[in-house]
């Protein structure tokens, strides 16, 4: 720190972090302390409108969104590390039973020259240009004793493949996107000098930019593509203990500056590297070069993430990790700019509770659609919809099986907004599993039939409306979820100041992964945590709402704790979603959920006679009363008897036995009344007309836990993205 250095607290503090005004190197600025950074943010000035406009953006409420990456990232690389060790012993096994065969070969070729003179055509010539930029050429004559250089690496892809370099019979190998740390130099550091091939293989070949860690032989090197002020790099860069260097990236000039004070000011000099550009330039000419390719690449702009995502898909390594951020809800999650929406995320938005829910779904889509076209598939991990934003955290996956997945996993929702606000889900595509003959396990790829709806809601018969195309697969990864939360009690609150949201939140998430197919929950901890299944759908993926359900009915709406112990009595499963407060998502079809309240509106609350009226949706479910089908199904029987009566004596015996039949119903239905709500079970059209409805709430309450931010109300006013940063150039 310079020695000419003043602080003068102003008493500001948000979300834990501190704020104070300082003098640095002759300017002042705001000194902004938020986990182990230390972030000098320039003065903001006065605008035209009287508000305050910062020159380099800052935005305090993201404090939430900044934490969780942190720990998700840190997961994310020790997972990648497993990963990356398990690889290499596999490839050093193989390379030891590989040279066992060398050995007889060459015993073989003594024996039978002309033999070997064929064989000498596997010699390789290896251009050490192609690997670090050198002119130098070497050559490795066979697979004899002494150092080797070994072609090992995975097609990437671009087409192109990494050179290993393997020292014989040392137990280290460096891999793929292994085969050199922190490569990337700045124009104005120097290049430094490349090892030999008989080096210790723990020291990545090749340039490495200033103060790389030399002896890492796991590369993490994040960019940080729309970094603005560089908090997200600094904090990366000393909370993340495997990240190996930051590309901490710009287009306006003084936000460029402004990174490099703050690198200057935290110490860090070594391990990150400031880039005044264009974010998609920079991805487009990094995906040129396989051996330059991010494990983990964040975008987190001012609006949509969405034209910088086709750069990023083709800049992020195999395997590797893309934190996307969409500011813009006031187009995926609302029907107000539906052809903006369709526009940018390829899906029309979802009106009612669920759109921020829907939202997300049409962002992942996004993603998925675009990374597709480079047969890449996406594993959401986490996907969290925050205040005014959208945050997800994706693998991308290199997997031309995976991709044909998609299809199966993209679905539109015929949505009765209009009306009760029942929803029906259509997949475009189907996937399913075979059996050879042979016992091995495969999937066929299958067109979907069509359509699953009628045009009219089949409840309450209004018009319902098209939503998506969206995702259709998994939100999160419980395991990745959990090993987040398993993190959280060994961490500083001071540092991490939103801890207590980011266990609510998580725990809510976690939960929403209940209603899928259960997985194998114990992983051994020298192990990574294990994809989901590619096939895998979201039976369940959205909730609904209680408070909506009692508005469309016109009666008292049901407290979470009834209407879940209905659910629970009668053998369905439910949790919350973290997208909406006093949601539930069950997996009961909507015609038990319809089933339950009308029981609602006729033990616990009464509709009042004229709230509802013929043409209401709430009347049409109402008229779908099972108290009510015995009549309705005599007066059909009679319609029927008439249309197909030739003579009044057959008229006569058929309106007889309709009659008869509904006197029996009657019977039944009133000894089931006296009976409390136990009625005769039936099926009308495959859907269960006599079910036992109980409002336990005793059953429906939650478990007695710790006490949880579930859903964080907003702590201060003007709580929202602020204004874009004036910072010039």
């Amino acid at each position: 720190m310079s020695p000419n250095l003043s602080t003068k607290a102003t008493g500001i503090a948000q979300a834990h972090a501190s704020t104070d005004e300082i003098s640095y190197h002759g300017a002042y600025y705001e000194k902004v302390t938020e986990g182990l950074a230390h972030l000098l943010n320039p003065r903001a000035k006065d605008s035209h409108a009287g508000k305050k406009q910062q020159s380099v953006f800052y935005n305090p409420i993201q404090q939430f969104n900044r934490d969780l990456s942190v720990l998700a990232i840190r997961i994310f690389a020790e997972d990648l590390a497993k990963i990356r060790d398990a690889r290499n012993e596999r490839r050093l096994q193989t390379i030891a039973n590989e040279g066992q065969k060398g050995k007889k070969r060459k015993r073989k070729e003594e024996a039978h020259p002309a033999r070997g003179q064929r064989t000498n055509g596997i010699e390789r010539v290896r251009s050490l240009e192609t690997l670090h930029g050198g002119e130098e050429q070497v050559s490795s004559p066979g697979i004899e004793g002494g150092d080797q250089q070994l072609d090992l690496g995975d097609a990437l892809p671009n087409g192109s493949r990494a050179i290993d370099t393997v020292k014989s019979g040392n137990e280290g190998l460096i891999v793929g996107d292994e085969a050199a740390a922190n490569r990337r130099v700045s124009e104005n550091q120097p290049e430094q000098s490349t090892a030999t091939l008989g080096a210790d293989p723990q020291i990545p070949i090749g340039p490495k930019p200033k103060g790389t860690c030399s002896d890492s032989a796991h590369p993490f090197e994040i960019l940080d593509a729309l970094s603005a002020t560089g908090l997200r790099a600094l904090r990366y860069v000393k909370e993340i203990p495997l990240v190996t260097s930051v590309t901490a990236n710009d287009l306006s000039l003084t936000a460029t500056e402004s990174i490099k004070l703050n690198v200057q000011y935290n110490g860090v000099a070594s391990k990150i590297n400031a880039v005044t550009g264009d974010a998609k330039a920079l991805m487009y000419k990094t995906a040129t070069c396989a051996r330059d390719l991010y494990q983990v690449i964040d975008l987190d702009p001012y609006g949509t993430a969405v034209p910088f995502l086709d750069a990023a898909l083709q800049a992020v390594t195999d395997g590797g990790l893309l934190c996307v951020t969409c500011t813009d809800s006031g187009v995926f999650a609302s029907v107000g700019w539906a052809e903006k929406s369709y526009s940018l995320y390829g899906g029309l938005p979802w009106k009612g509770p669920q759109n921020h829910e829907a939202g997300l779904r049409l962002v992942l889509n996004t993603i998925a659609s675009s990374a597709a076209r480079y047969g890449l598939a996406i594993e959401p991990l986490l996907s969290l919809n925050i205040d005014f934003y959208v945050r997800l955290f994706v693998r991308v996956q290199k997997s031309a099986f995976e991709v044909k997945f998609l299809a199966g996993k993209t679905m539109v929702v015929y949505n009765c907004d209009q009306g009760c606000g029942s929803y029906s889900i259509q997949f475009l595509a189907q996937s399913k599993e075979r059996e050879a003959k042979n016992g091995d396990k495969f999937y066929t790829h299958s067109l979907a039939q069509a359509p699953s709806a009628n045009p009219f809601c089949e409840h309450c018969g209004f018009k319902t409306h098209l939503v998506g195309p969206m995702w259709g697969g998994p939100l999160h990864n419980p395991h990745f979820v959990a090993k987040i939360l398993d993190l959280l009690p060994s961490l500083d609150r001071k540092v991490y100041g939103t801890i207590p949201r980011i266990e609510g939140m998580l725990t809510l998430a976690l939960n929403e992964t209940l209603l899928q197919d259960p997985m194998e929950t114990t992983i051994p901890e020298s192990q990574p945590f294990p994809p989901l299944n590619p096939a895998l759908r979201d039976p369940h993926p959205f909730f609904i709402s209680p408070a909506s359900l009692g508005r469309t009915l016109h009666t008292a709406v049901p407290s979470d704790a009834a209407l879940r112990g209905a659910l629970i009595g009668l053998g369905y499963r439910t949790t919350r979603s973290h997208t909406e407060p006093g949601s539930i998502r069950t997996d009961a079809p909507w015609h038990v959920i319809w089933e339950i309240m009308r029981e609602w509106a006729r033990q616990k609350s009464s509709i009042k006679e004229g709230t509802i009226k013929k043409g209401m949706a709430g009347w049409e479910i109402m008229m779908k009363d099972r108290s009510r089908r015995g009549l309705d199904a005599a007066k059909q029987e009679l319609r029927d008897a008439i249309e197909k009566a030739e003579d009044v004596k057959v008229l006569r015996v058929d309106v007889q036995a309709a009659l008869h039949c509904l006197a029996e119903k009657l019977a039944d239905e009133v000894d089931g009344h006296a009976q409390g709500s136990s009625f005769p079970e039936e099926v009308v059209d495959g859907q269960p007309s006599g079910i036992k409805v109980v409002f336990d709430e005793k059953l429906g309450k939650e478990a007695a836990g710790k006490k949880m931010v579930r859903y964080q109300m907003n702590p201060r006013p003007d709580w929202g993205p602020m204004s874009k940063a004036k910072g010039g150039p």
